[in-house]
């Protein structure tokens, strides 16, 4: 059984991001709120963070201030039913890492007027930019996270217009400023805004979801092409589908407790890693327009990322060390598998196509085939015939190149295999190959090596 990807078919790139701290999720009354955490500028105070998120310290606590147009605090309480507020166990206090600006959306560190280094459990929110404040106090307040999405976002400014009163007749004096939900009047816990949980989930960066890098690496995708998701804590594990996860030939939409859907949709996870996760867009998900992209790992699902489908998405795989002085290569295959080049390529030795001569390439995102056969999500058996044809032309002149077989390629998922004669005029060099598909030009701008 042959999958996605083997031998010198380098189908997928796992490029090298700057990518975020884990996000993590806090979970209230009003909405849930995801935050980005900021490691590379406040180690230290994430570390401080997360040992009592992991030791479940703000499990069932709440917003115990909250200053109009400035910042609400929490971390400090939990509510008890028999006791009231009850101060969360605290920790050494961490030292001081001011270096990001106290800006709206972003989530930093409280601690005393007179201690810049005495920061322990508790944080609050910048409700609008208060750096020319925060900044500037106590030798600044140390932001170690960032609102992640405009969900967050909203649901940050709805805990932000919530009514306060003072309590601290009846809780002290900490409670001068409490936020509260549908009060009536009467009080009872569930006027609070509670803090069931924060917990790390799946965290999406931003622009993070592409097509293929070994494809061009699109920001948009169709059905039945595959897409790379880059972030932290998308899975438990490193490894691609293998043979064992398939099921009568059907890819599986579950791998090592990743799973994605796409409009809704499961799609076909086949690869999976903490920081990238790549899938196989699912037939049927309409084009023209955004759908949400939800990442699922052990049970906790990512914010939605919206992702642009179309509905004609054909790429050709040209590996991105293929790219040589300017020029990118596309991936053209003789008969025996080597691959096609000038000789310039790192680690390939010189292996042009000759006038006449059939060579093989692959693409993702053509369509269906005649044959109705299923173009996400199944092994491919068989020969199949696109349903809208793909047209090769070489060189300045455009010369057609006589297309011998253009559909599924048997033995894969998703994948398409053209076998296209050189024309036998060709001139030698680095020739430009124009590649359309119902009269439709790729966006690509690729080579191919002739002599």
């Amino acid at each position: 059984m042959r999958l996605f990807a083997f031998g010198g078919l380098h189908i997928f790139l796992l490029v090298s991001l700057t990518l975020p701290g884990q996000t993590v999720r806090f979970e209230t009354n009003v909405g849930n709120i995801d935050v980005a955490l900021l490691p590379n500028d406040a180690p230290k105070t994430v570390a401080n963070f997360l040992a009592y998120l992991h030791a479940n310290a703000y499990a069932n606590s709440f917003i115990h201030r909250s200053v109009p147009q400035f910042i609400f605090q929490g971390g400090g309480y939990q509510w008890s039913d028999t006791n009231g507020p009850v101060p969360i166990t605290q920790n050494a206090p961490v030292v001081n890492e001011f270096k990001v600006s106290n800006t709206r959306g972003t989530l930093a560190m409280a601690k005393l007027g007179s201690d810049p280094n005495s920061a322990t459990s508790q944080w609050y929110f910048n409700e609008v930019d208060n750096s020319s404040n925060l900044d500037n106090t106590n030798g600044g307040f140390t932001v170690f996270g960032r609102v992640a999405n405009d969900a967050s976002l909203a649901v940050m400014d709805q805990i932000a217009s919530e009514p306060t009163y003072d309590a601290s007749g009846t809780f002290g004096p900490d409670f001068s400023n409490l936020p509260l939900v549908n009060y009536n009047g009467t009080f009872s816990s569930q006027s609070l805004v509670l803090i069931t949980a924060i917990l790390v989930v799946p965290g999406i960066a931003s622009n993070a979801i592409v097509a293929p890098g070994d494809y061009g690496g699109a920001s948009t995708a169709a059905a039945g092409s595959y897409l790379e998701i880059y972030g932290t804590n998308l899975a438990g594990t490193k490894r691609p589908w293998g043979a064992s996860d398939f099921s009568n030939g059907n890819a599986p939409t579950t791998l090592d407790k990743v799973s994605v859907t796409v409009n809704g949709t499961p799609a076909y996870v086949s690869f999976v890693s903490p920081a990238q996760v790549n899938v196989e867009v699912p037939a049927g998900v309409p084009a023209g327009g955004t759908v949400p992209v939800i990442l699922t790992y052990n049970g906790r699902p990512s914010a939605p990322i919206d992702f642009a489908i179309k509905a004609e998405g054909g790429a050709m795989l040209a590996p991105t060390s293929f790219k040589v002085n300017g020029k990118q290569f596309v991936g053209a295959y003789h008969v025996n598998g080597a691959p096609v080049t000038n000789g310039q390529i790192p680690g390939f030795p010189a292996a042009p196509a000759f006038p006449g001569e059939t060579v093989q390439l692959y693409g993702l995102g053509f369509g269906p085939v005649k044959s109705g056969a299923a173009i996400a999500g199944k092994i491919a058996t068989g020969q199949t015939t696109l349903s809208t044809p793909v047209q090769f032309l070489f060189g300045d002149s455009q010369q057609p190149g006589t297309v011998l077989y253009q559909g599924l390629a048997p033995g894969f998922v998703g994948l398409y295999q053209f076998n296209v004669t050189v024309p036998p005029n060709a001139a030698s060099g680095d020739l430009a190959l124009q590649v359309s598909q119902g009269g439709n030009n790729l966006p690509q701008t690729l080579y191919i090596s002739v002599k």
